[in-house]
C-alpha cells in the first residue's frame, strides 16, 4: 500500500511539473511570457532555497537577452528572490524569466525571499580608474564596432564602451537592410543600371536637399566596399536572391541580412571584436568629453557609482545613436511628435552624448527633423518587420478599405498619410504570392505569434474573412483588390504610381496586420565632414572628435531613406576608426 501511494504521489507531482528527489530537494518547472514567446525553466530547490535554474525554452533575442540568462539568473540564485531589477534594454525578457522562476516556486510550494535588491552587493570593479588608449569608441552598435575594428586593424590600441548592459542598440533591433549600388545581387535580378551617383542623388532628394552633398557622396561611394567588408571580413550573411526596394529610391538596392534583423550583424561584430582582443565594456556611461590644449583627449565615465577616465591619444569616436527614445528631447525639437507617439528605438537611444559633443565645441544641426516609421505595432510601437512585404507588393488600406498612398513612398509621406486616415492607422494586406518572395512570416515567427495573440494580425483563406477581422466593408475591400489586380506591373498604377509595380492579389491565403507610425530616426546631430571629423559652427574641425551613424546630422537631411542607416553606420564608422587611429600614430 505504501509503495502504491508513493507512486501515485510521484505521478501527481510529475503532472504538475514538480518532482521531489527528497524531502529537502525539489525540482519544478515554471513558465513566463517574454518578449518573443514563452520562457520555460526548471528550478531545483534545496532546503527551501533556489539551488539551480535550467532554461528549457526561450526565443528571446540572443544579444539583448544575454544578461537575463547569465547575470539575472545568477542574482536570482544568489538572493533566492525574484524581487530584482530587470536588465535595462531587456525588460520583457527579464520579466518573463522572473515570472517563470516565480511560477516554479509556486508549484514547489517554496516561499522566495522578498527584496532581493537589498541583498545584492554591488561587486567592486577591477577596472583601473584611469586607462590610456589610442582610440576610445563610445557606443557599441554597428558604427561603434566598425570604428573599433578598423582602428584596431590600423594599429591602434582601442576600447569600445557602452552604457547599456548589452551591445547592439538600434543596430541590433533594426531590420538591418543596407543600400549598396552595383551590389552582387542586382545582376541576378536584372538590375544593371544602378550606380553610386544614382544612390547619392536619391539620398539628397529624399532629404529635401538638406543633406551635405560631400558627405552623401562619401556614403554612396563607400557603400559597396563596406558591404563587401561586412560579408567577407566580418562574416555577415545576406539573402542570396532578393533585395528590398525602399521608398524614395529609384532602384532596388538594399541587401537583406539572413534573419532580416541586426542580430546577424551584431553577433558577427561581437565575435570579430573578441577574436581581435578588443575590450568591450558595458554598463559604462560616458559623462563628459575631456579637452586638453584645445583637442578632445578622452572621456570621463561612470559605472555603478564609480568614476573612470579613458584617455585617447588619437581621439574619441562618438557612435552613440540618436535621441528617439527620449520623449522630452523629441518633443523639444519636434513639438508635434508628442506623448501620443511610441518609439521603435532601443531604450539607450536618449541623446545625451549630443549635448556632450556640443559642450566640447561641435555644432548640432538639423535637430528638428525627426522621422516616424509608418508601419509599427499599435501596442508596443516596434517596427512590424513582418510587414516588410510592403517592399514586394503588399498594399496599405484604410478602415474604409481604400488605398490612400503609394506604398513605396517616403517614410514621412506615408506616416503623414496614415495619420490622416480614420483612427490614425492602416492595414497592410498581402497574399501568399507576395509572402513567397518576402518570406517575412518565416523570418519573424515571434512577431506572428505576438500580433495574432494581441488581435492586430490574422491569416485568412479569403477576403470575406479579412473583412470580418478588420471590420472593413467587404464590398469596398473586394473592389480595392479588384482594382489593384487590374493595374499590376510596373507603370500601371493609375492611382498612386507604385514605382515597382503592383502585384496580383486575386488568390489567397491573405495576411493582414494593423499598423501605426512610431518615432524611428532622428536626422539631426553632430555636424561632420567626409572624414567623420566633428565640426564647429564655423565649419572648423574639432580636433580629436569623430562621429558616425545616427549621432551625426548632415547625411540624411529632413528624411532618412530606408536602408541608408546601415550604410551610414558602416561607411562612417570605418572612416572614423581609421582616421582616429592614424591621428594616434601621428602623435606617438
Amino acid at each position: 500500500m505504501f509503495m502504491r501511494k508513493s507512486a501515485a504521489a510521484i505521478a501527481v507531482l510529475a503532472l504538475t511539473g514538480v518532482v521531489s528527489a527528497s524531502a529537502a530537494t525539489v525540482t519544478a518547472k515554471g513558465t513566463g511570457v517574454g518578449k518573443d514567446g514563452d520562457i520555460k525553466v526548471q528550478v531545483t530547490f534545496k532546503d527551501g532555497k533556489i539551488n539551480a535554474i535550467k532554461v528549457l525554452q526561450q526565443r528571446e533575442n540572443p544579444v539583448l537577452s544575454r544578461k537575463v540568462f547569465t547575470d539575472l539568473k545568477r542574482d536570482v540564485i544568489r538572493t533566492n528572490s525574484v524581487d530584482l531589477d530587470v536588465i535595462s534594454g531587456a525588460t520583457f525578457s527579464s520579466r518573463g524569466f522572473l515570472d517563470a522562476v516565480k511560477n516554479a516556486a509556486r508549484k514547489a510550494k517554496v516561499k522566495l525571499s522578498a527584496n532581493g535588491r537589498a541583498k545584492l552587493k554591488v561587486a567592486g570593479s577591477n577596472l583601473a580608474p584611469v586607462q590610456d588608449y589610442d582610440v576610445v569608441v563610445i557606443g557599441a552598435g554597428g558604427a561603434g564596432f566598425s570604428a573599433a575594428i578598423e582602428a584596431h586593424n590600423a594599429g591602434a590600441k582601442v576600447v569600445l564602451i557602452e552604457k547599456m548592459p548589452q551591445v547592439g542598440g538600434n543596430s541590433l533591433i533594426s531590420g538591418a537592410e543596407m543600400n549598396a549600388a552595383r551590389n552582387w545581387i542586382q545582376p541576378r535580378l536584372g538590375i544593371l543600371d544602378d550606380s553610386a551617383e544614382r544612390h547619392a542623388d536619391d539620398t539628397f532628394k529624399g532629404g529635401d536637399a538638406k543633406g551635405d552633398p560631400a558627405v552623401i557622396k562619401t556614403l554612396a561611394q563607400g557603400a559597396l566596399p563596406a558591404a563587401k567588408w561586412a560579408r567577407d571580413y566580418i562574416g555577415v550573411r545576406y539573402e542570396p536572391d532578393n533585395l528590398f526596394f525602399f521608398g524614395g529610391h529609384s532602384r532596388k538596392r538594399a541587401l537583406i541580412p539572413v534573419g532580416q534583423t541586426g542580430t546577424e550583424y551584431i553577433t558577427k561584430f561581437s565575435a570579430k571584436a573578441a577574436e581581435l582582443g578588443i575590450p568591450v565594456i558595458t554598463d559604462m556611461k560616458a559623462e563628459e568629453l575631456i579637452k586638453t590644449d584645445g583637442r578632445v583627449s578622452g572621456v570621463k565615465c561612470t559605472m555603478k557609482g564609480k568614476v573612470y577616465t579613458f584617455n585617447a591619444k588619437g581621439g574619441v569616436v562618438l557612435a552613440t545613436g540618436g535621441f528617439g527614445a527620449n520623449a522630452a528631447m523629441v518633443k523639444k525639437y519636434a513639438p508635434d511628435l508628442d506623448e501620443r507617439f511610441k518609439t521603435t528605438d532601443a531604450p539607450g537611444t536618449t541623446g545625451e552624448a549630443l549635448y556632450m559633443a556640443e559642450r566640447a565645441g561641435a555644432q548640432l544641426v538639423n535637430m528638428q527633423y525627426v522621422q516616424t516609421y509608418p508601419i509599427c505595432d499599435p501596442v508596443s510601437g516596434t517596427i512590424e518587420l513582418i510587414a516588410d512585404t510592403r517592399f514586394d507588393g503588399a498594399i496599405l488600406i484604410n478602415q474604409e478599405g481604400k488605398r490612400f498612398v503609394e506604398e513605396l513612398g517616403r517614410r514621412d509621406v506615408i506616416s503623414h498619410a496614415i495619420l490622416k486616415q480614420t483612427g490614425g492607422y492602416c492595414w497592410v494586406l498581402w497574399n501568399d504570392r507576395i509572402g513567397a518572395i518576402s518570406k517575412t512570416v518565416e523570418a519573424h515567427p515571434d512577431e506572428f505569434d505576438a500580433f495574432t495573440k494581441n488581435g492586430t494580425m490574422t491569416v485568412c483563406k479569403d477576403l470575406a474573412c479579412i473583412a470580418r477581422f478588420t471590420k472593413i466593408p467587404q464590398e469596398s475591400l473586394e473592389a480595392t483588390v479588384s482594382r489593384v489586380n487590374s493595374m499590376t506591373g510596373k507603370g500601371n498604377d493609375k492611382d498612386f504610381h507604385h514605382r515597382a509595380g503592383l502585384v496580383d492579389l486575386s488568390q489567397g491565403k491573405y495576411y493582414v496586420v494593423k499598423a501605426v507610425p512610431s518615432i524611428h530616426h532622428t536626422m539631426g546631430g553632430v555636424r561632420i565632414n567626409p572624414k567623420a571629423q566633428a565640426l564647429d559652427a564655423e565649419g572648423r574641425v574639432v580636433p580629436g572628435l569623430y562621429a558616425a551613424g545616427e549621432v551625426t546630422g548632415v547625411t540624411h537631411g529632413t528624411n532618412r531613406l530606408g536602408g541608408n542607416a546601415y550604410t551610414d553606420i558602416l561607411v562612417f564608422g570605418r572612416i572614423a576608426g581609421e582616421n582616429a587611429a592614424w591621428e594616434a600614430a601621428s602623435r606617438r
